[in-house]
């Protein structure tokens, strides 16, 4: 069982920065790889960027390509997202997820926090 816990939220202009992170309970962080999925109102939740349990590959959507970065810290049981150059499409719920393939598909992840807001103001 791992328990997730999503912080960094918040209100942030357009052109800002940002950065989420996602603490994990439990001594099995290490062994799951992590993603980063974000659901706006109204719409689907939608993958963002996802991280191999060792940090070594690294996946991301095309809209946050060049922009979003995620890494993780198996030391301190947390995963970040660190997004620049924000915009007021990306404003939604950011959610961390933990699972079993770095991949952009929600069934492969087991376990789920229960996200943070950001919300981008142009």
């Amino acid at each position: 069982q791992v328990q997730l816990v999503e912080s960094g939220g918040g209100l942030v202009q357009a052109g800002g920065s940002l950065r989420l992170s996602c603490q994990a309970s439990g001594r099995t962080f290490s062994t799951y790889a992590m993603g980063w999925f974000r659901q706006a109102p109204g719409k689907e939740r939608e993958f963002v960027a996802a991280i191999q349990l060792n940090g070594g590959r690294t996946t991301y959507a095309d809209f946050v390509k060049g922009r979003f970065t995620i890494s993780r810290d198996n030391a301190k049981n947390t995963v970040y997202l660190q997004m620049n150059n924000v915009k007021p499409e990306d404003t939604a719920v950011y959610y961390c997820a933990a699972g079993s393939r770095p991949v952009d598909i929600k069934k492969f992840y087991d376990y789920w926090g229960q996200g943070t807001q950001v919300t981008v103001s142009s």
